[in-house]
């Protein structure tokens, strides 16, 4: 069966001029460049809002870690009762990411203290 449409010219010359798209992408690059330098070079100047002291050791964060997932594991559940349909599934399956964290910091704290 003959072929319908002719195959397009081949050139072995390369242009000198880059195409619109690959210009724009390295002028991207260099905004992106320019921008992890500027980020890099001004200071970080932490928020004191919601700060915490640097001096706490790992295994009291991981305490109050797990006592926040507790606590969240339980509100959502309580809501989760009163709900029903794509509402209370969403809300199971958030709970049910919550007991995976909760889970894995209790391990986290097992191997920090483990039991004697």
């Amino acid at each position: 069966m003959p072929k319908v449409t002719p195959n397009p010219p081949e050139t072995n010359n390369k242009s000198s001029h880059a195409s619109p798209e690959t210009q724009n992408s390295n002028h991207l690059d260099e905004e992106h460049q320019a921008f992890l330098a500027d980020t890099k070079s001004t200071p970080r100047t932490p928020c004191s809002m919601y700060a915490v002291n640097p001096d706490i050791d790992v295994q009291t964060l991981l305490g109050c870690v797990s006592e926040s997932l507790a606590s969240a594991s339980v509100i959502t559940m309580d809501i989760a009762d009163r709900e029903t349909g794509p509402s209370r599934n969403s809300l199971l399956g958030i709970h049910q990411i919550i007991m995976l964290a909760e889970i894995s910091v209790n391990r986290a704290l097992d191997q920090l203290d483990p039991i004697g």
